[in-house]
């Protein structure tokens, strides 16, 4: 069958440790590549304030998974994800060929601006020497 491109944006409860979450993460990341997925990204955004209560928490730990895999892979990960009492949402989706180059584009953006920030640094120390 045909690997697709799929992103899995997971709400982790932010009340655990962070060893707790890291060995969360860990886990999904285990259950993609241990059923013939190919992890591309990790995208950890942290803790952030949600909008509305989930589950009566007011902040959760977000975390974005960009990976190759079949569409079986799919009902498994979600299946741990139900199970799994730390996970508050989820939502995997199909990434068409235009979402590809849009995240493309946003990372080439962010690598101009992070060279452009060295330069500068470099610019300001030489003229404080």
């Amino acid at each position: 069958m045909r690997k697709r491109t799929y992103e899995s944006v997971v709400l982790i409860n932010a009340a655990l440790e962070d060893d707790q979450i890291e060995a969360t993460l860990s886990k999904i990341q285990d259950s993609i590549t241990s059923h013939g997925g190919e992890l591309i990204e990790v995208d950890k955004w942290g803790r952030k304030r949600l909008a509305y209560p989930v589950k009566k928490a007011k902040s959760g730990f977000y975390a974005i998974f960009r990976f190759n895999s079949t569409p079986e892979l799919i009902a498994t990960l979600e299946r741990n994800y139900r199970l799994d009492e730390n996970i508050y949402r989820y939502l995997t989706i199909v990434l068409d060929k235009f979402a590809l180059e849009a995240i493309a584009k946003q990372k080439e953006a962010a690598k101009n601006i992070l060279i452009a920030e060295e330069a500068q640094t470099q610019t300001t120390e030489s003229q404080n020497n």
